[in-house]
């Protein structure tokens, strides 16, 4: 079975976004699959980037060979069911990587709408159990599988390290009030284990005073770097504003999604930390890679009582997924299991 993919301009490849999608492409190049489009581009200017895909797209359908399978990374806007139709009539089938769902935290589409263009798919390759579940009911005709993690590429090297007591927990995001005001939260709770924050948007002045020696704010430092040279012992996942839930439209969305920074986490080694009712949290736990919890306020407790031998089986466990991700070995495996649904 051939097997094509459509590239496109990317902004940039450094959010975690285009970085997720970025590699998908090179796994695809990797395996031998051939783009129907034009080679992809980096540029920030929107209008030339518009230009440059749009004319991908216009390429895509005289570029597909019949009976050829073609990989579509959602969401692809406008364009989405524009390719798919012309897969169609050229005799592909079309598999859908999701990435991100337009009717959650941003809202763009409504959840009908949004299916109602997953439907135009033979096969969709969803984050997870619990998300490929919401798809089916809302009405979601098309096969499908689950991706299980976001695979990561990287030419570094984790960096080496023994863990520190107390342990230093690692944040990697957006770190200002308006998008994660548990970090501001947390004054009576951190006292075994200090924070090091990385990103952008930190706002030390509403640390309360007695709480700023558990906080090191590191700046941003570019992911591959970042893997090189974290400082930390664990990675955690989080987003919201409150302390005993991860709440909002950000936070929410953890339920059904597999957040990239987790990914990057476990490329630094580093074991991860996660909320309860994340729908990682089972991946977390199948694996041994970290730990879940219910509210930041157990964090103290379940850190301090830590044992050394604990924590080197959850890093073996994590050294061992980190290689995977290094090698795309989830996303292969899911077009493995795509393939067969379609042969």
């Amino acid at each position: 079975m051939r097997k094509c993919f459509l590239s496109k301009n990317y902004k940039d490849v450094s959010s975690a976004g285009n970085k997720a999608k970025t590699d998908i492409e090179q796994i695809m190049e990797e395996l031998d699959y051939y783009n129907v489009g034009f080679p992809r581009t980096v540029n920030r200017n929107k209008v030339v980037g518009f230009f440059i895909t749009l004319a991908g797209i216009l390429k895509a359908p005289f570029s597909m060979k019949r009976d050829s399978l073609l990989v579509l990374q959602y969401p692809l806007k406008k364009y989405y069911t524009f390719v798919c139709r012309m897969a169609r009539f050229r005799g592909c089938r079309v598999v859908t990587v999701i990435h991100d769902l337009g009717s959650f935290r941003r809202q763009k589409l409504t959840v009908k709408q949004e299916i109602d263009r997953l439907n135009h798919s033979d096969y969709i390759i969803a984050h997870n159990a619990v998300m490929k579940r919401w798809l089916e009911e809302n009405g979601c005709r098309a096969r499908i599988g689950c991706l299980e993690i976001f695979d990561y590429l990287s030419v570094g090297e984790a960096r080496k390290q023994e863990p520190k007591s107390p342990f230093r927990v690692i944040y990697a995001g957006a770190l200002s009030p308006r998008k994660n005001r548990f970090l501001y939260q947390l004054d009576d709770y951190v006292r075994s284990y200090r924070f090091n924050l990385y990103g952008n948007g930190f706002e030390p002045n509403q640390i309360g005073p007695d709480q700023k020696t558990f906080f090191t704010y590191k700046g941003f430092v570019p992911s591959d770097r970042l893997i090189t040279s974290v400082d930390g012992d664990f990675g955690l996942v989080w987003d919201g504003a409150d302390i005993d839930t991860c709440s909002g439209n950000f936070g929410e969305y953890l339920q059904y999604n597999n957040p990239h920074k987790t990914s990057l986490y476990i490329r630094c080694e580093l074991p991860v930390i996660i909320w309860e009712k994340a729908a990682l949290a089972s991946f977390v736990r199948e694996n041994g890679i970290g730990i879940t919890i219910a509210s930041l306020e157990q964090l103290d407790e379940i850190l301090s009582g830590l044992s050394r031998e604990r924590y080197d089986e959850m890093k073996a466990n994590v050294i061992k997924i980190s290689k995977r991700l290094s090698g795309g070995y989830y996303f292969s495996k899911a077009m493995d299991a795509a393939e067969l649904a379609l042969s």
